[in-house]
């Protein structure tokens, strides 16, 4: 009987066939958390171990992205703590400026056939690897982190085939909000996402990334591309080649659903107001004439260097418009150094945005980028649950960098293909 890609990985793991349904408890290759989930999960560490501890600290990683730098003493006191439990255990600390957990997993420690857990939703970014990547309560990621290994129920899949070739002015983030307007915020509930078809070898691995981000926002317990080309492509980029496995499901692998999707067939698409499922056409949105306060270009969904190269090549010799704010913030000091290496910092500087360290920023509604009361954000993130970024009052829209990068010249919500 063939494997599903999760099925696979698990089966590798613990050296026995395990299939959809089954209860299981693995070794895990990395353990995570945050700025905002640290504090609870060490708590937790302590009251089951009476001290700070891990397993093995090389396995442990603890991530200053969310609130950094500190804006309130509260966050400072918890940044603090993270360090103070890094160095009392040996984990490894990304401090504030390294960018987002979910990106420096990608790039530094997470390899084909991975397992990984993380106190952060999100986690499941790294699973464009072809990692079994999720994200955890911290109760659990603690268990993870003190013992080394942690439960799993082996999820059902469902299999994307995607075919056809993208239209210019329309990428990996249309796809994945296609998907979650097809088949709703729970359609994907406590199952994997794999993907295949003729598209998938053409996807880079930040076009990858960009869809594994955003399996949460489906309900799903992680989204799965296969380890081929493109994945060695983008290791021997981080220079580590040699992690590289070739990896996919069987051919003859048992799905609970099969569907197919002509990506040559899609537009740009946005998310409306409240909800990631609440998708819409730029060709209807576009009509509305709705104005934007604030652009935010960045976080684990789209704040890599294919993201910004994709942006400032709209901005270029453009002008931001007046009564509109635009954010950049790179995910990672990797992708900063690189967008300042390939000038593209400068385009967005030249354009009159305002470009930011490493980190979060405006995404978890903690600090810097935060909405005035009726004011209407576009931002390339994953959430746009009331309050997501800082007030209630306000308003925010998703979508694709490019879609970003003409709004925030047009100062509205605009179809971008004109501008490429």
């Amino acid at each position: 009987m063939g494997l599903t890609l999760a099925e696979k990985i698990l089966s590798r793991r613990l050296k026995r066939e395990v299939h959809a349904g089954d209860i299981v408890v693995a070794d895990v290759d990395m353990a995570t958390v945050q700025d905002g989930t640290g504090v609870l999960t060490f708590d937790m560490i302590r009251e089951l171990m009476g001290k700070d501890m891990v397993k093995y600290p090389n396995r442990a990683m603890l991530v200053l992205d969310h609130m950094g730098p500190a804006a309130r003493p509260e966050y400072s006191n918890m940044h603090r703590r993270l360090r103070e439990f890094a160095a009392n255990t040996g984990a490894i600390l990304e401090d504030v400026g390294s960018g987002i957990s979910h990106l420096l997993l990608a790039e530094k420690y997470v390899k084909p056939g991975d397992i990984v857990v993380g106190a952060d939703s999100h986690t499941s970014t790294a699973a464009g690897l072809a990692a079994f990547a999720t994200g955890m309560g911290s109760t659990d990621v603690a268990i993870a982190m003190a013992l080394g290994k942690t439960w799993f129920r082996v999820p059902e899949t469902m299999r994307f085939v995607l075919k056809g070739k993208l239209q210019p002015g329309v990428s990996s983030k249309d796809i994945i909000l296609h998907i979650i307007g097809q088949i709703g915020e729970d359609g994907a509930a406590y199952k994997a996402m794999e993907y295949a078809g003729d598209t998938v070898p053409t996807l880079s691995m930040d076009a990858r990334l960009t869809m594994t981000s955003m399996a949460q926002e489906a309900g799903a317990k992680l989204g799965l591309f296969p380890s081929d080309e493109q994945t060695r492509a983008f290791l021997a980029q981080q220079g580590r080649e040699k992690d590289w496995q070739p990896l996919a499901a069987d051919p003859d692998a048992t799905y609970e659903q099969t569907l197919e999707i002509d990506v040559g067939r899609l537009e740009p698409l946005v998310c409306v107001p409240h909800t990631p499922g609440n998708v819409k056409p730029i060709s209807e949105v576009a009509k509305e004439g709705i104005h934007v306060d604030q652009v935010f270009l960045g976080t684990c969904t789209n704040g890599r260097l294919e993201d910004l190269r994709a942006a400032a090549g709209i901005l270029k010799g453009k002008r931001v418009a007046a009564g509109t704010r635009f954010l950049v913030y790179p995910g990672s000091r990797g992708v900063y150094q690189r967008a300042l290496a390939e000038g593209l910092v400068a385009t967005f500087v030249e354009a009159g945005a305002v470009f930011g360290s490493p980190a979060c920023g405006p995404c978890p509604g903690w600090q810097f980028g935060l909405l005035g009361d009726g004011e209407v954000c576009l931002a390339t993130q994953n959430r746009n649950f009331k309050g997501r970024l800082g007030n209630p009052k306000s308003f925010v829209y998703l979508s694709s960098p490019a879609v970003a990068a003409a709004s925030a010249i047009a100062g509205k919500i605009v179809d971008p293909r004109p501008y490429l």
